[in-house]
């Protein structure tokens, strides 16, 4: 039976892995496609940097690799936009099927992908771009494509979930722990990708897109990083039962003017009580809520080497069995083409702390400040400590914009001496 041939761009931490498992188990994964699976080149930077990769598989000329027409498959795990997009490009349009783990590449161009892979016929896989080894795409768009979801609402960057754990369970300061982080591989030299958000708003963008049938990009997401946590946002969220989680949170919401999708990353205060509270260290986990499936929950490690090569051979099992057999995997699904609600509009509860004077007349006057802007309160602690004192609000849900509106408004006023802390809320708080 005619061979798959398999071309590997990139040998980093996710690469080198690919191809130590496909010459590993080459004769296993061949049995489970039905036809041998034979690696012919890896695409690599500096040559003189992979001992462990025979010379002969090695070239530095990607462009060359993606216009070989004995290729069958590329695998992408370069990572990066340029030249990434046009070296998929070039493989789609002659028919190659397409694997990459490439998050930020599908939430800027996914559509111009999907569109090269559709006028040719070939398949685009890409399980290992979100949370990396835990099943999700294929379950969201194949398993789940006969229900109609509602949520998906997850911990998808290790590295943010590990930093907050730490500040959980050791008290550790947001420094210290992104120390500890780095230290151990799970934060890069500059985390900022990790830390502000811009990982897991990407991530946001592609759930949004396959959950949604519509078509949601990085730009399109709300972000908010987690930078800003702190020791005592900690401890006001343990104090309600809560632990603190940066969240990437994609949902369906029905407004005025019909259906809309909401997509946003951001910290928010999660009760203990939720499946993705007990989520810690450099896991990742996805809650899901579909109408006939009800509440599912995919869990596992989000990243490193050897689990996101298992997700990317995933992947490469599926498409050489397609081009085995001739036939093709899912396609993009955009029909419903849903409209990317405005945070603004997104109906929130927040927890605020503010520094107030200890004083007659200072709670009617906060609590004037949200009455006016038409946002109801749940509940109100005040502990004095001298001339000040600590008050927290925790809101009924509301438009985020105007409970942006009333915290600063509540900053202007006489008696409030700072707003110390602002964090979203999802759940039942007491």
């Amino acid at each position: 039976m005619k061979s798959v041939r398999v071309a590997v761009l990139g040998a980093g931490v996710v690469g080198s892995q690919v191809v130590r498992l496909l010459r590993e188990q080459g004769e296993e994964l061949s049995a489970r496609v039905g036809a041998p699976l034979e690696l012919v080149v890896v695409a690599v930077r500096r040559l003189h940097h992979h001992p462990d990769i025979p010379s002969e598989l090695l070239t530095d000329d990607a462009a060359a690799v993606v216009a070989r027409e004995d290729v069958d498959v590329v695998i992408e795990v370069i990572g990066g936009i340029d030249p990434t997009r046009e070296l998929l490009l070039t493989a789609l349009r002659r028919g190659a099927a397409v694997v990459t783990a490439n998050k930020a590449l599908l939430a800027e161009e996914g559509p111009v992908l999907y569109e090269a892979a559709d006028a040719a016929g070939a398949d685009l896989y890409f399980e290992a771009a979100v949370a990396g080894a835990i099943p999700l795409i294929r379950p969201i768009r194949e398993s789940l494509a006969g229900d109609r979801i509602s949520r998906i609402m997850g911990i998808v960057n290790g590295t943010t979930n590990f930093i907050l754990s730490a500040m959980t369970s050791e008290g550790s300061s947001y420094e210290a722990a992104l120390e500890e982080a780095t230290r151990l591989g799970y934060a890069e030299a500059d985390p900022t990708a990790d830390v502000d958000g811009f990982d897991a708003a990407a991530k946001a963008a592609i759930l949004a897109s396959i959950g949604f049938h519509s078509r949601v990009g990085a730009a399109d997401v709300h972000r908010e990083g987690m930078a800003d946590v702190t020791a005592a946002d900690i401890q006001a969220a343990a104090e309600l039962n809560c632990v603190i989680k940066l969240l990437a949170i994609c949902e369906r919401v029905t407004g005025k003017h019909g259906d809309a999708v909401s997509a946003r990353v951001h910290p928010v205060m999660l009760p203990r009580t939720h499946p993705l509270a007990g989520v810690d260290g450099a896991y990742n986990a996805v809650y899901v809520e579909a109408e006939s499936a009800g509440r599912l929950m995919f869990y596992g490690p989000g990243a490193g080497g050897a689990p996101t090569a298992s997700a990317v051979l995933g992947d490469l099992v599926a498409v050489a069995r397609n081009k085995i057999s001739g036939g093709r995997g899912p396609r993009e699904s955009a029909y419903a083409a849903l409209p990317v609600q405005p945070m603004g509009q997104v109906s929130c509860r927040y927890h605020i702390s503010l520094d107030v004077d200890d004083r007659a007349g200072v709670l009617a006057a906060v609590a004037t400040a949200f009455a006016e802007a038409g946002i109801s309160i749940s509940t109100v602690r005040q502990q004095g400590r001298g001339a000040e004192a600590t008050l927290v609000v925790v809101t009924h849900s509301a438009p985020d914009a105007a409970l942006s509106a009333t915290v600063g408004r509540l900053s202007e006023l006489d008696s409030v001496n700072r707003v110390t802390s602002v964090m979203r809320v999802i759940g039942d708080v007491a």
